[in-house]
């Protein structure tokens, strides 16, 4: 049963008040789901909201599985290593910090108790800090997927590269859009595997300094089928977050 609304393959809730209201006087703790993505390079043929997309795809289905509330997402994060890309756009990370501090805060004050946060961009390093402070302050916050969790949902998809060799924009990225927004895709996956397994100074020198395209991984193994499956897999693996604010 669809319990978070999403509106078919919107990225934006269809939410009104009154479905929230219900909703939250139909569970013991009320729970958030903040998809955060980015807008930076994908190579010539995922889009640069790639990493927002894949973030909402994983979000309405947990708002489809569970009973959360399914929030819009930040579209807009910490893509600085993408920045020899046209199309590329940053906030910095003190600035996405306050961001989701501050709808944390907001949830708070109308009765929304825990906020779980779906990273989409492995570049977002600052949200594991933020998760961490609200904890320390007795806030109840959430990071997912964690590392585990995607290790998992590769095993159960069949997917071929490791979280190491799928950088970005390769197999998982490319398969997830596939299921969910295929018509977001255009030609050249099949043919675009880069793999550049040693970035130990990505930090410093960025993805230009590893990769031409822009791509790292090997997208041509990409199917829709694998999207499917990994997005299953996830679903299941947030059930287990779910019950560490249930036994509070």
């Amino acid at each position: 049963m669809r319990t978070g609304g999403s509106g078919g393959h919107s990225p934006l809730p269809a939410d009104t008040t009154d479905d929230v209201r219900r909703r939250g006087a139909a569970v013991p703790v009320q729970v958030a789901v903040l998809p955060v993505g980015s807008y930076e390079q994908h190579g010539r043929f995922l889009p640069l909201a790639t990493d927002t997309l894949v973030a909402c795809a994983v979000a309405r289905e947990l708002a489809a599985a569970y009973p959360v509330h399914l929030l819009p997402p930040v579209t807009i994060s910490c893509s600085h290593e993408h920045a020899a890309w046209p199309g590329t756009v940053s906030i910095s990370a003190v600035t996405l910090h306050a961001v989701v501090r501050d709808i944390a805060d907001s949830l708070r004050r109308s009765g929304v108790g825990v906020l779980v946060v779906v990273n989409g961009h492995g570049g977002n390093y600052v949200l594991g800090h933020v998760v961490q402070e609200a904890s320390a302050r007795g806030e109840r916050m959430a990071l997912f997927p964690a590392a585990e969790d995607w290790e998992q949902a590769l095993e159960r998809a069949g997917v071929e590269t490791s979280l190491l060799t799928d950088m970005h924009a390769g197999e998982i990225e490319t398969s997830v859009l596939l299921h969910a927004h295929p018509e977001m895709l255009r030609p050249g996956y099949e043919s675009a595997d880069f793999i550049r397994d040693d970035r130990r100074h990505l930090l410093t020198l960025g993805m230009s300094g590893y990769t031409d395209s822009g791509v790292i991984g090997r997208p041509s193994l990409g199917s829709a089928e694998k999207g499917k499956a990994l997005l299953a897999s996830l679903t299941e693996s947030f059930g287990a977050y779910l019950a560490l604010f249930d036994e509070e």
